[in-house]
């Protein structure tokens, strides 16, 4: 197996930055369905809809998902912690709070995952460059939400602590995720199948919670919110990942949250008519100085330049 690079290439980062828009769509998606919509019903249309837009790729390429039964059990991990959790617990909270709060609670996945790596991998371990970065970029996240407006409508706390766990649950899929190298699991087939097993997971109990034939038939506006969510938010956007994934480690392809909350404040500020405020600009700045940190290519190349 090849090793994790602890860097990435300038065509990866614009992929990176690519998810990051497409991830950043997803909170403008939830913010439109969650309106009409109970949480359980919205994710297993965005699972099921990009399972089968990634079902429908696969077959028009020729290609076929693998068969084994550890493939299959790698598969429902990651089905479970990188959809069925985390995409339910953010729904959830989307009800209650802001989609930019949300946006801005999951951009602390980065710390969770570095933790993670460092207790399960044995290439990326926590240094004192990534940890400062983690920091700086946790402090950006603190900037953005500190203010009296940070509870919508007198929002529960469980709400905010629904986000900060979803941010959790990607950090470990992030490290999970690694196994599919081993396996030799291409990045498509990898999305198509954990969106399969989450779909199998989140089904039974959406039709308990939800009970969707009782529901009223949603507006056009949310329907199309569906669509976005599941084939340009969900199935377009974990083959990025997944291709990130495979040569850039779990550390890197965490960073992408960190991009996530100003595209998705963008979005806001366009078709929400929410406005930027000076915390956020200020948040903004420290996130990026996250990202310099944990990358870590512009501090070697000061330290060069100075030597």
């Amino acid at each position: 197996m090849p090793p994790v690079r602890t860097t990435m290439s300038p065509v990866e980062w614009g992929m990176l930055i690519a998810l990051s828009l497409l991830w950043g769509g997803s909170f403008f998606f939830n913010g439109v369905a969650v309106k009409e919509l109970p949480p359980l019903t919205i994710v297993f249309a965005r699972v099921a809809l990009a399972a089968a837009t990634l079902h429908i790729v696969l077959a028009a390429t020729g290609r076929r998902l693998p068969g084994g039964r550890e493939v299959w059990l790698a598969f429902a991990g990651m089905g479970i912690l990188n959809n069925a959790i985390p995409f339910t617990l953010i729904v959830w909270g989307q009800g209650q709070i802001a989609s930019g709060v949300a946006s801005i609670l999951n951009a602390t996945t980065p710390l969770f995952t570095v933790l993670v790596a460092h207790g399960f991998t044995a290439e990326e371990k926590l240094t004192p460059l990534r940890g400062a970065g983690v920091i700086a970029g946790f402090a950006g996240v603190a900037a953005m939400l500190a203010g009296p407006d940070l509870s919508v409508g007198g929002a529960p706390v469980a709400a905010y602590v629904a986000c900060l766990g979803a941010a959790l649950s990607y950090g470990c899929a992030g490290v999970f995720g690694r196994r599919f190298r081993v396996l030799g699991v291409p990045p498509l087939s990898v999305a198509t199948g954990q969106l399969t097993m989450s779909s199998l997971t989140i089904l039974p109990l959406m039709l308990l919670a939800d009970r969707p034939w009782t529901l009223a038939l949603p507006g056009a506006e949310t329907l199309l919110a569906l669509i976005g969510l599941a084939t340009v938010s969900t199935a377009l956007a974990y083959i990025l990942f997944f291709r990130i994934l495979a040569g850039a480690g779990a550390t890197n392809i965490s960073l992408v949250t960190f991009l996530i909350p100003p595209s998705a404040i963008l979005l806001g500020i366009l078709f929400l008519g929410e406005t930027l405020e000076p915390r956020h600009v200020a948040g903004m700045a420290l996130i990026g100085l996250g990202l310099a940190l944990v990358d870590g290519r512009l501090v070697r190349r000061w330290r060069r330049a100075d030597a």
